[in-house]
């Protein structure tokens, strides 16, 4: 008797166990179904979705940026009066990237080639950390430091002018800016060209903008840091650049647009800056930039150029800028590069098309010859030029 109802009981367990495992089973099957049916429109999401990550891989942007990286930086341009030896070099150099090249003569202000002109005379962006240059000029000029001056950044860690230009450190700037205070950022910030007009007469420029109050995200530090609420256009760097190169006049820079014009050319001085002393303070931080630091990407042993690389984001737009100069041979040129896009787009990568720049020219003897400008006639063996270069 006893066997018995053990053997029921032990059928009864059995089929209970089966009819639990048979309902969970069940549900677990609903469960799947319910994740796998197709709900209305989810089929056109899905490729939706699959078509946004085919174009974003298209663009090669590396994100969702408002800019391409990639595109025709030369289309709308007008060559006439260019330096075509120049700028070939740039096109050739900055290849399919979505960005300018600028190149200008910085002992008469004279603008040699200005690619994808569109870009180059626009509102600007933010200057990101090429605006670390101006600051350290003006802190060197109000006294506050001198280049061997160990600035802190952190607990006991220090470091000088050299090395804070050439790996660009942040702490380093935003600390001179809160010393400096905003007034007198502000002041030097326009005494360099900055929020003005770089240019004489030159169609469709723009003056960019400095801001009126300190940013408030972040303060003075920020603004002389990453450049935050500053408009900076490639023509004002290029400018800048040029009143280092040649210890310290601030041309207007001219564009001319006409073999006639290109003839009766004539440098024109916006204003004296009183930096000669200061350069040498400043000089071994950018060209360590190039040789060891941020730009090192852009380095060419036969050209000696200094230069000073930036990298920020701005409205959903990823900037890279490089502003610099050579300093050997007869022949110097500043040198400008902005781009505009993904993540490919960073100083670095802007330094590096700059020193393509240089290796190009510098392999057709320009930096050490006496090189006479090409131009165009209008007709003839020029055509080819055109094509590669952009009109």
């Amino acid at each position: 008797m006893t066997n018995r109802k053990f053997s029921l009981l032990n059928a009864f367990l059995f089929l209970a166990a089966m009819a639990l495992f048979g309902s969970v089973l069940m549900g677990a099957q609903t469960q799947a179904k319910k994740k796998t049916a197709a709900k209305p429109g989810a089929k056109k999401a899905v490729a939706s979705s699959s078509a946004k990550k085919k174009k974003k891989r298209a663009a090669g942007t590396g994100g969702f940026w408002t800019e391409p990286t990639f595109a025709d930086s030369t289309a709308g341009d007008s060559v006439d009066g260019e330096d075509l030896d120049v700028r070939r070099a740039a096109v050739e150099s900055l290849g399919r990237f979505n960005g300018s090249v600028v190149v200008a003569n910085p002992e008469s202000g004279r603008i040699l080639t200005m690619v994808n002109q569109k870009l180059a005379l626009g509102g600007g962006f933010q200057p990101c950390s090429t605006i670390k240059i101006p600051v350290a000029l003006a802190a060197l000029s109000e006294g506050i430091i001198d280049r061997n001056t160990p600035v802190r950044l952190y607990g006991k860690t220090t470091l000088d002018l050299t090395r804070a230009i050439a790996k660009s450190n942040n702490p380093y700037f935003a600390n001179l800016g809160i010393k400096l205070g905003y007034e007198r950022v502000a002041y030097y910030a326009h005494l360099f060209g900055l929020g003005e007009k770089a240019g004489l007469d030159i169609e469709g420029e723009h003056a960019g903008r400095f801001p009126k109050a300190p940013p408030k995200n972040g303060g003075v530090g920020m603004l002389t840091s990453f450049g935050e609420e500053i408009s900076l256009t490639p023509l004002q760097l290029t400018a800048f650049m040029s009143a280092i190169a040649n210890q310290g006049t601030l041309y207007y820079l001219q564009y001319p647009r006409s073999h006639a014009e290109v003839e009766s050319f004539a440098p024109r001085v916006k204003r004296r800056l009183d930096i000669q002393r200061l350069i040498p303070e400043v000089l071994p931080g950018m060209f360590g930039a190039v040789e060891f630091g941020t730009a090192r990407r852009g380095f060419q042993a036969d050209v000696p150029f200094a230069g000073k690389t930036g990298t920020c984001s701005e409205a959903r737009t990823h900037l890279g800028w490089f502003g610099s100069f050579n300093d050997s041979g007869p022949n110097k040129l500043v040198v400008v590069v902005l781009l505009t896009g993904g993540k490919p787009s960073i100083g670095p990568q802007a330094a590096g098309i700059a020193g393509e720049v240089y290796r190009r020219l510098a392999a057709n003897n320009y930096f050490t010859g006496n090189h006479t400008a090409s131009r165009l006639t209008g007709s003839g063996p020029e055509a080819s030029i055109q094509a590669c270069c952009g009109q």
